[in-house]
């Protein structure tokens, strides 16, 4: 069982880093490449496309396919087409813009269209493998999911430390523009990892479709059954903040890659040389270090203050995330900023995302409750993200704009914004929003 437990580990591991190659530090390079103004088109599109994909791609698993065959066959897909995403960059030549940006971005649509659907169908397969083999999911599937934020982790690590130049390839802490999380060579991360893992996939135990006796309506097939929660009042307020909470998720994904970086352009010596400026992956990390330990302290949190409470604290946890960025630098003290901003990161993000599935599950009815889950990230991570993201990318654009590889501008007045708003959502929520007292 050890062994088992193990190789599903491992899937997730690889499953996360594939991601964590590129996610916090596509938009260092989409400034050199000439796309610059785009970064918020590229965080809206994983929203745009999680509103569908993982829908589709499940009914394939549920109904046609294994899920760990799907999963894997997702990813030879996805791969493919970031590794096409490298190919052009390497074309391209080191630090030169893109020739063709329209057949960049569609490498890249397409890459992340297969990917998105692959979170869902590595649990899928994780789940049914565990149920098979007469383990409990609740205690041991953790342990395992938690090796996927390591994985991605690692890959920040990884693309933030190497180096590929004249004098081959190497790990440095200090300036360098040929750092993978500033050029190309992130997306070859990314690829070749998906690549290894469509290998795996093809050998884990098998998965076997369920034959089910009832027939399933094609509305119910595609979850749109859960939209009827919208009757009710107070699930219909829950969903609408989850989509005003959920335009909070990507911007720092998006932005706070090339917020840190644009300080090595300061005319401050010490700002510009800081480890912090050199280093933004591998500090925005802390983040993900914050959001797996904060998984930990949900239950304790649940217990003793109850889900409105809970809910409340990430939101107001946003305020921070975005605040410590807008007075913070990356040279001492401000960097202290940073590193704390990356700490409440984790309260912010698992505490409305977990508690909100708990939530949901607590107040739906057995038969809707797979669909409210799905209605649930699909207001978060669909609609809230791509919207939320699109209309960051009009502020940072308006306030700043790209000078010798630099996203350089008024930062601190961005920051605000998205402080004031993750704060009149705060407030908001905690009027209009009750609960019953469970």
């Amino acid at each position: 069982m050890k062994h088992l437990k193990f190789r599903l580990s491992l899937m997730n591991f690889l499953e996360f880093a594939v991601w964590g190659a590129y996610l916090t530090c596509m938009g260092n390079y989409l400034g050199v490449a000439g796309l610059g103004d785009k970064i918020a088109w590229f965080y809206a599109i994983q929203g745009i496309v999680s509103i569908f994909m993982p829908t589709l791609m499940g009914i394939v698993a549920d109904k046609y396919m294994q899920p760990q065959r799907v999963l894997g066959l997702c990813h030879l897909v996805a791969g493919g087409f970031m590794l096409g995403c490298w190919w052009m960059g390497m074309q391209a030549g080191f630090g030169q813009e893109l020739t063709d940006k329209s057949l960049f971005i569609a490498l890249y649509t397409l890459s992340v269209a297969f990917y998105m659907p692959t979170i869902a169908l590595s649990n899928t397969t994780a789940f049914s493998i565990l149920k098979k083999n007469g383990l409990d999911t609740v205690k041991d599937f953790p342990p395992i999911r938690v090796l996927g934020t390591v994985g991605f982790i690692m890959t920040m690590w990884f693309v933030n430390c190497a180096v590929l130049d004249d004098g081959g390839f190497s790990f440095t802490f200090a300036e360098s523009a040929r750092k993978f999380q500033y050029t190309y060579m992130q997306f070859f991360v990314s690829g070749f990892l998906s690549i290894v893992l469509f290998l795996y996939c093809f050998t884990l135990p098998e998965c076997k479709l369920e034959k089910k006796d009832t027939k399933v309506s094609l509305a119910e097939s595609l979850g749109l059954n859960a939209f009827k929660l919208f009757k009710t009042k107070k699930m219909a307020l829950f969903f609408i903040f989850s989509a005003l909470l959920g335009m909070c998720l990507q911007v720092t994904n998006g932005y706070a890659g090339p917020f840190i970086t644009s300080f090595k352009g300061s005319a401050d010596a010490a700002v510009a040389t800081s480890f912090a400026a050199n280093n933004a992956t591998l500090l925005t990390s802390i983040s993900q270090i914050s959001e797996a330990l904060c998984i930990l302290m949900i239950p304790f949190f649940l217990k003793r203050y109850g889900i409105k409470i809970v809910m409340l604290m990430s939101m107001f946890a946003w305020v921070f995330r975005f605040g410590f960025f807008g007075i913070g630098n990356p040279a001492m003290p401000g960097v202290i900023m940073f590193i704390l901003s990356c700490v409440v990161y984790g309260v912010a993000f698992d505490f409305f995302n977990v508690s909100g599935g708990i939530f949901v599950d607590q107040e739906c009815e057995p038969s809707v409750k797979a669909s409210a889950q799905g209605l649930f990230m699909m207001m978060t991570n669909g609609i809230g993200a791509t919207v939320g993201t699109l209309a960051a990318g009009e502020i940072v654009n308006y306030y700043c704009h790209w000078e010798n590889g630099f996203l350089m501008g008024d930062w601190t007045t961005c920051w605000f914004i998205f402080a004031t708003f993750a704060l009149i959502v705060g407030v908001s929520f905690a009027l209009v929003f009750h609960p019953e007292k469970k």
